[in-house]
């Protein structure tokens, strides 16, 4: 007798072993939520340049560029970063960017890289958080230099970002005084033929 009970619990055991334990629910983990994807800032549109004429003020400084690039240094993002801190004490100032370029290259060339390295240098304010609208661009290419040696300590002069401003007469205080006052140097548009002062 006990050796079939012993029997029927070693079927038992067997059985058990042979089917193991019942699966459990399997219970759906609900999935993450997915991360929203960063919209791309809305464009800001540029300023009109028509009738506009800009001008060098000493508060901004300008920046370089390397051969064929329209990438910012590190230098030019330090300087625009005080540019920046400049810019947003004077509300009424509207700023244009302009590109140039060395002498080296096609016209057609130049005038894409200097567009590329003004677009740049507005995108990079826009980033640190003045609004687009006050910014605009121009790129004068090759057109426009300042050192006309032919050696690279010159071309590396000529590739540049220059941030230059007008003031806005719509934006501006009762009394601007000092910058506002000042002559105003015929340099916003692409068709003037004046030297900028080197720096």
């Amino acid at each position: 007798m006990n050796s079939r009970v012993v029997q029927f619990a070693g079927l038992g055991v067997l059985a058990l072993a042979l089917t193991g334990c019942p699966p459990k629910p399997q219970v759906k983990q609900p999935e993450p939520p997915k991360p929203e994807q960063a919209q791309p800032p809305q464009a800001q549109e540029e300023p009109s340049l028509r009738g506009k004429d800009y001008r060098e003020v000493p508060e901004l400084s300008t920046i370089y560029f390397e051969l064929d690039q329209s990438t910012l240094r590190s230098d030019a993002r330090d300087t625009l970063q005080k540019n920046y801190q400049v810019l947003t004490q004077h509300s009424d100032w509207e700023v244009l960017v302009e590109g140039h370029c060395d002498e080296r290259g096609t016209t057609e060339y130049n005038l894409g890289l200097g567009q590329k390295r003004a677009a740049a240098v507005r995108q990079y304010y826009i980033t640190l958080g003045l609004n687009g609208s006050r910014v605009a661009t121009i790129s004068y290419g090759k057109e426009n230099p300042i050192c006309t040696e032919h050696t690279e300590e010159c071309w590396s002069k000529n590739r540049r970002g220059v941030t230059k401003v007008r003031i806005n007469p719509e934006t501006a205080p009762a009394s601007s005084g000092g910058a506002s006052s000042s002559g105003a140097s015929d340099m916003g548009s692409p068709s003037s033929t004046g030297q900028e002062p080197a720096k």
